[in-house]
């Protein structure tokens, strides 16, 4: 803490220099500094300090000259990085607590090692703490006793408090951060709770903490985080159903730059008591703003595909005003028989699916096998053979068996099919399905399919990968969606003799498909939001319109509304088209976004290689927004000329929309380094080849990089 906020007492800053250099003295001899300042009465300066020590008759001379020469120096605690690291003198060393040891002749890490080091850095730590146990006590403790019982409580807070100081200082900037670590700790401490009522501690539940319960949760928040959001409705249930003894500190934090740190409101789905005819999960917004436009949008865990299926209002634009508030009814003609109906926008949604997802390794090289074609299929264990029957069977209330003497007919399952692709980064991918029994192969007829077949195996913690001995070549795996909670799937392969140094995709495989009259022209769009909805029929129909050979369009649907994906496949058999729907969840490796308009932008051209079925050769993708005045047949018969695919580069010509070019300033200006900015509004993309070079990944990549930077979202 010395080296952030220097102490203020010369006491104080002498044990402060001390606890700084530690690691340097036993602590017999830490605590008989200490505990000779303790009994003395503060000191006007450091030299007073100094006498002290010199006067302790249990240290040997050596040590006390030692720590006199220290802590007369006044140095502040040398900052981590400054240290040399020992990693260009020694092969094998040991971290712990910011303290380097060398086993001796250097021989290798073992874990005999490891746990001494931990034993040893435990016994510091408490030794240090209890030391410091006193210093932070108020007097009336120190004098009646009581230490020991406050014991496990000051600890955590102690630790608390330090951690909570660092953090917001590591968060501040050098000009601010002097009065940091004061202003945290006058509002801190929890035994002022107790004699002042300070506000910002909270205690429940603390009669539950006697007997056998050995449970008790404590929580420092800083009310403006996410975090904070997230965990505040699991408090309640630990408080009120659950009945455990909670304390919460709050510490918001001191300085506050710019707009406040949260734009959102939160509520988490979740009653105990739910029934699927009555006491529905839901969640409230109430009391919201009446000057600006809300979207709502859904927190959920990775495996679930959720998506709305009923609403009226528009979910992207929500607007409140004071008169009638955010409810779906328009403002109706004045019924006295209807002014105890409470009018609230309803807005529904529902599971659609689950999902699959994991990681995908070749044991041969150790590596992701990256462009790894997928299918999964439902299993023909969800279906009986036609030639096979079987028994009703009922389970009575005593729990025995039924069964009854009548045949049943087999129930068949139909057959459901998706695929993908292995992706780089963790070799992770994701399928969509359904509860029921899967089967997931090496997509067949593919190049894959001739080089990979399937092992069964581990990955060890070092990340070694453990093929079992007795593992056979398998052609495909048997995947079982049994619950809501899917952690991921290791799939395992192994090259096949004579294909260990073959690449998955040939250099020279690519084909040119000339264009056929019955050839269907496959467009990609998104929307969100009813007005964008509404620009995106007049799209379709002007494409439709103007284009000769057939149009496909694809549609991705997570933000479509439940009233649109309705009727658009009404429309397309009206103007003459086909669309088909398309999702894809967001991994949680990659970097996500808050603002669901930049989660929008990011979908258009993240996961083109798989998000749509493999057998999509090219996709040309169209903003809602665009009028499309010419046949997109030619852009699709256009010659890439080896390219993976084609952007048009934004013109310059209209001098009055040059103030709106995001990129001729800032981050843009300097990444781009005079190469021209390419507009997202209409490309064309040859996905055979865009899968192929692997470039869905090297987008990823970038754009992982780049987020990193919030300057890079200024537009």
């Amino acid at each position: 803490i010395h080296h952030f906020a220097t102490p203020s007492k010369p006491t104080s800053l002498v044990l402060s220099n001390l606890f700084c250099h530690a690691s340097s003295f036993d602590v017999a001899d830490i605590k008989a500094v200490t505990a000779a300042l303790h009994k003395q009465a503060d000191n006007e300066d450091v030299r007073g300090v100094i006498e002290v020590i010199k006067k302790i008759t249990t240290l040997k001379k050596d040590v006390n000259d030692q720590i006199v020469q220290l802590v007369g120096k006044r140095e502040k605690c040398p900052p981590a990085n400054a240290r040399k690291s020992p990693s260009t003198e020694h092969k094998n060393f040991y971290t712990a607590n910011g303290r380097v040891y060398v086993p001796y002749g250097n021989p290798s890490i073992s874990a005999v090692d490891i746990k001494m080091i931990i034993n040893l850095e435990m016994h510091r730590a408490n030794a240090m703490t209890k030391l410091l146990l006193p210093h932070l006590l108020p007097p009336s403790f120190v004098a009646t006793g009581e230490v020991a019982h406050f014991d496990s409580r000051l600890i955590h807070n102690a630790v608390g408090k330090s951690l909570t100081i660092l953090n917001e200082i590591m968060s501040t900037s050098n000009s601010k951060s002097k009065n940091v670590s004061s202003e945290i700790s006058r509002n801190f401490s929890p035994y002022e709770s107790t004699t002042s009522g300070n506000p910002l501690h909270f205690s429940w539940n603390d009669e539950s903490s006697s007997g056998h319960l050995q449970i008790e949760v404590s929580v420092i928040l800083d009310p403006l985080t996410e975090p904070t959001q997230r965990v505040a409705p699991l408090l309640i249930v630990i408080r009120d159903f659950l009945k455990l003894p909670l304390k919460v500190v709050i510490a918001p934090r001191v300085i506050v730059e710019n707009d406040l740190p949260l734009s959102s409101y939160y509520r988490f789905v979740a009653n105990p008591f739910a029934q699927p005819h009555m006491n529905q999960a839901s969640a409230l917004f109430q009391n919201l703003p009446t000057t600006h436009v809300l979207t709502l949008r859904m927190d959920v865990p990775e495996p679930w595909d959720t998506q709305q299926t009923y609403a009226i209002q528009d979910s992207d634009n929500l607007r409140c005003d004071v008169r009638n508030g955010c409810r779906d009814r328009p403002d109706f003609v004045s019924d006295k028989h209807r002014s105890d109906v409470v009018e609230l926008a309803n807005i529904e949604y529902g599971l659609k699916g689950l999902l699959f997802f994991g990681q995908c390794y070749d044991v041969s090289k150790n590596t992701p096998p990256n462009g790894l074609q997928l299918t999964l299929d439902r299993s023909e264990l969800n279906s009986l053979s036609e030639s096979s029957s079987y028994s009703e069977i009922s389970i009575e209330a005593d729990g025995s068996i039924a069964q009854a003497d009548e045949r049943v007919k087999p129930i068949v399952v139909p057959i459901d099919h998706t695929d993908t692709l292995v992706m780089k980064t963790v070799g992770y991918w994701q399928l969509r399905a359904n509860p029921g029994v899967w089967t997931l192969r090496i997509a067949d007829g593919t190049r894959g399919s001739d080089i990979y077949h399937m092992v069964d195996g581990t990955i060890s913690p070092s990340g070694k990968m453990l093929v079992s001995k007795d593992a056979t070549e398998r052609v495909s795996k048997t995947l079982v969606m049994k619950d809501f909670s899917n952690h991921g799937q290791l799939l395992l392969v192994k090259r096949r003799q004579g294909f260990e140094d073959t690449k998955l995709f040939e250099d020279d495989e690519t084909k040119k498909v000339s264009g056929t009259e019955d050839e269907i022209v496959h467009v990609f769009s998104l929307a969100t939001g009813h007005a964008y909805e509404r620009l995106l029929k007049i799209m379709m129909l002007s494409v439709t319109k103007r284009t000769s050979s057939k149009v496909k369009f694809w549609l991705f649907e997570n933000f479509l509304s439940p009233s649109f994906k309705s009727s658009a496949k009404y429309m397309a058999e009206k103007i003459g088209c086909e669309v088909e729907f398309v999702t894809y969840k967001w991994p949680e490796w990659l970097r996500g976004q808050s603002e669901k308009q930049r989660l929008i932008w990011g979908y258009k051209i993240l996961f083109l290689d798989v998000l749509f079925p493999l057998d999509v050769k090219k996709i040309i993708y169209v903003d809602a927004d665009q009028v499309i005045r010419g046949d997109l047949t030619e852009l699709w018969n256009l010659d890439l000329d080896g390219a993976p695919y084609g952007y048009t580069p934004f013109c310059d010509s209209r001098e009055e929309t040059l103030g709106y070019q995001f990129w001729r300033t800032g981050f843009w200006k300097s990444h781009l380094r005079g190469k021209p900015y390419h507009i997202s509004a209409l490309y064309v993309v040859d996905l055979e080849r865009f899968r192929r070079e692997l470039v869905g990944d090297k987008l990823r990549a970038i754009y992982q990089q780049l987020s990193a930077d919030p300057n890079s979202l200024a537009n």
